[in-house]
């Protein structure tokens, strides 16, 4: 199988396409994968790390006001089909498969021009513009989110997949547990545990919130674990200093840059705090945990507050906004969901409910039946 993957910009994009080429390549040693980027994103650590090509053209996202700047990504974009048609005229792929964002149009614009036949994949619970301005030319759209199913119109085929992921449920034992959470930097398991992440930028109302619950003491009958990002971490600090409070030796709290063993984190904690990308829903549902979300106000189409409602229609989540977040209200409704031990195991068994198991082995499955209906 010689296979073109279009993926740029973060991790939500570029990680689920590297899931789909490792299993392509797990099943099938002799294919071919080449990924399509641009020379910006999060694409050019992440594609070259797990040993796959990457090809770049020069195309860009833009938004509906018109602009200068717009209008000049607009024309780069549309002059990059012509690269991605070099690519695909020099790599003769089988099929191209694009996860979502603008770098899926210009590619799969060149696809179709070749009678290539394309695969979107989209993660959210909204889908994103490119995949509904390919959605007549794809032959399958595999989507991450049953929700999704009924807001992408004129699709030949669209199949609830899930969304790939390396993120597993592991029952821990009482003494595993606890292992992993002093080395974290906390001590007690006797207080349910709040694991809070808001991403390496945008999260300033969820960090403004953290730092007046810590501030005030409000967070006397839970603990927390708070990965601020990178970008965020040093801002926190000086902030907390300016209120004579030292980063590293806060009771009951650890603050964090970033988190690297977060599977390991996820499944000992009690309740997650964070934005709702999809990836964090799925991720989420798979080990099973009650959550709330502030869905990150800017996103395209707002799908973050529509993946959040993916989680919160079952019980599973609460969503606060980011416009009616503070303190207060942050920390009311942790304490409405940590007081409650029946409301929490509900939560978690209705986030469990949710997850779509044997992702990669479907979306291959799918893949497969295309290339065999192209042969007859």
């Amino acid at each position: 199988m010689k296979v073109i993957i279009a993926a740029a910009g973060t991790g939500g994009h570029i990680n689920p396409a590297l899931a789909i080429a490792n299993k392509i390549k797990q099943e099938e040693k002799n294919s071919e994968i080449i990924f399509v980027g641009t020379d910006r994103g999060l694409e050019n650590d992440l594609v070259p790390r797990a040993g796959y090509e990457l090809k770049k053209i020069d195309a860009y996202g833009f938004n509906r006001q018109i602009s200068i700047d717009n209008v000049k990504k607009m024309y780069k974009t549309f002059k990059s089909i012509g690269q991605a048609k070099k690519i695909i005229e020099d790599f003769k792929p089988d099929i191209m498969i694009g996860t979502g964002g603008y770098i899926c149009l210009p590619v799969g614009i060149a696809a179709s021009k070749y009678n290539v036949p394309i695969v979107l994949h989209e993660s959210n619970a909204f889908p994103g513009v490119a995949i509904k301005m390919l959605a007549k030319k794809a032959e399958t759209i595999l989507v991450g989110f049953e929700d999704a199913k009924e807001r992408i119109k004129n699709a030949k085929n669209v199949v609830v997949v899930g969304n790939p992921s390396k993120v597993k449920k592991l029952n821990f034992t009482e003494k595993q547990k606890q292992e992993i959470i002093n080395k974290i930097g906390l001590t007690d398991l006797s207080k349910p545990i709040v694991l809070v992440f808001g991403g390496s930028q945008g999260a300033q109302k969820i960090n403004e919130s953290f730092i007046n619950i810590i501030s005030k003491k409000l967070n006397k009958d839970y603990q927390i674990i708070w990965a601020t990002g990178p970008n965020q971490y040093d801002m926190i600090k000086t902030k907390l200093q300016s209120l004579n409070i030292s980063i590293n030796n806060i009771p009951n709290v650890k603050i964090l840059p970033y988190i690297y063993n977060m599977e390991e984190v996820m499944n000992c904690v009690d309740l997650v705090v964070s934005r709702s990308g999809a990836m964090t829903i799925t991720e989420i549902s798979i080990v099973g945990k009650p959550s709330i979300f502030i869905p990150f106000p800017y996103a395209t189409e707002n799908h973050q507050e529509y993946n959040a409602k993916v989680l919160e229609k079952v019980g599973a989540a609460k969503i606060i906004l980011d416009a009616k977040l503070d303190d207060n209200i942050l920390n009311s409704t942790i304490n409405e969901i940590i007081s409650d031990k029946e409301k929490m195991c509900r939560m978690s068994e209705n986030a469990h409910a949710v997850e779509i198991k044997n992702v990669e082995d479907k979306i291959y499955v799918e893949l497969c039946k295309i290339l065999e209906t192209k042969k007859h």
